[in-house]
């Protein structure tokens, strides 16, 4: 008889099959988990006040200069309007630079500040220290630290956002 041909008690089985589907298991189990774990919460959207429709923007006025480090900074002067019956404490405005293409190279979100003259030198202020009265303008500024490369030197596209009146 050959002992080659008859397998013994001691002879281990291939168990390479079980531990890749037991390894492929839990790698897709985990990333599962983690998506579960990781997912952000749907996102509220919130509507726009109809106050919005009461504020006029007119009178831009683009302008820049350079900072004490040496930087340009940009500004966009304007007037805003209050038709409604209220007073305004706070403006969200959106500001929209094109490209030579039309597409947006730069959104900007910014709090729209009104001008104020404190004898030395005009300060942007928040609307929350000085509202804007029912029936008034005011002047105001919006700054940028720095404006895309790709804008088209046009003026852009500023689109108020949010409201809130007292």
């Amino acid at each position: 008889m050959d002992l080659l041909d008859k397998p013994t008690a001691t002879e281990e089985r291939d168990n390479s099959r079980i531990i890749i589907a037991v390894a492929v298991t839990l790698v897709i189990g985990g990333a599962l988990a983690a998506a579960v774990l990781l997912r952000e919460p749907p996102r509220q959207v919130k509507t726009p006040s109809p106050y919005i429709a009461k504020l006029k923007l007119s009178d831009f006025k683009m302008s820049a200069a350079e900072n004490f480090i040496g930087a340009t900074v940009s500004y966009i002067d304007g007037t805003i309007t209050n038709t409604g019956d209220k007073s305004v404490t706070r403006v969200m405005v959106e500001v929209n630079f094109e490209d030579s293409m039309g597409q947006v190279a730069q959104r900007e979100d910014l709090p729209l500040r009104i001008v104020r003259n404190n004898g030395a030198y005009e300060e942007p202020v928040d609307l929350n220290a000085a509202p804007l009265a029912p029936g008034k303008s005011e002047y105001f500024r919006l700054t940028f630290d720095s404006i895309s490369a790709q804008w088209n030197h046009q003026y852009p596209d500023i689109t108020i956002t949010d409201v809130t009146v007292k």
